[in-house]
């Protein structure tokens, strides 16, 4: 699991949906009946034991009547201690591309429940004026790139499939990883997208079931974290 040097997310974690379920008044057993899991995996959950998928932590939070966000927020039950935080800087910058307004809207939604911060470019154009630090973000420093792409392929102004291609063809972006977005998994564009250096591809619209199937590919889990702090970001368009 990819961590903030020195933070054990684990640990936190559990304290939290420990700290929840006690402030319900319901067991472990309770808890595991609520979310559909084994009691072992609860336990080893609070125990700090567990890697956690984020459908998982989606329903967590239901089984809890929380939020994931407020899952993350680490509360502390009467008489115990407050939990660490996961540190705002530990968590990964993604860039979505997506021009649908409706797709973009569902995205989001699912996104904004994972608590990373999400930038938002409508067109092909805005994502690499956003990468390259050119046009409309000229003023963004290099260092301030995202560590995860959505891209959708049917953009305006510049396709999908050329974004993706200056990106794998750039030394500056090669590296970061591309989640492509497309309409079908028959889509003839997908093949050429893995040719391109695509990571993975998912079927509009983005929910916590498809990002959790290629999470383990990125070598991201829970809320998405990264190794090492990001500098400030340069605003394209902030997620709602």
């Amino acid at each position: 699991m990819t961590l903030v040097p020195g933070f054990d997310v684990k640990k936190p974690f559990g304290s939290s949906v420990r700290s929840w379920r006690s402030r319900l008044g319901i067991s472990q057993e309770q808890l595991a009946a609520r979310a559909g899991l084994h009691r072992t995996y609860v336990c080893d959950v609070e125990r700090g034991a567990r890697n956690v998928s984020l459908e998982s932590i989606d329903k967590l939070a239901r089984a809890l009547e929380i939020s994931v966000a407020a899952l993350f927020s680490y509360p502390s039950s009467p008489g115990q201690p407050g939990a660490e935080k996961i540190p705002e800087e530990g968590l990964v910058d993604i860039l979505f591309v997506e021009d649908d307004p409706r797709d973009a809207e569902l995205a989001l939604e699912a996104l904004k429940s994972i608590t990373n911060r999400v930038q938002l470019a409508r067109d092909g154009q805005a994502a690499l004026d956003f990468l390259f630090c050119q046009g409309q973000c000229a003023g963004r420093q290099q260092s301030q790139r995202p560590q995860l792409i959505l891209l959708d392929l049917g953009l305006p102004k510049i396709d999908g499939l050329e974004v993706l291609r200056r990106i794998k063809s750039d030394p500056r972006t090669a590296s970061i990883p591309v989640v492509v977005l497309t309409a079908s998994t028959r889509d003839r564009d997908i093949q050429t997208s893995r040719q391109l250096g695509a990571l993975a591809c998912i079927v509009k619209p983005v929910d916590l079931r498809n990002l959790t199937q290629v999470t383990p590919q990125l070598s991201l889990q829970w809320a998405l974290l990264k190794v090492s702090p990001a500098p400030p970001r340069c605003a394209l368009e902030p997620a709602p």
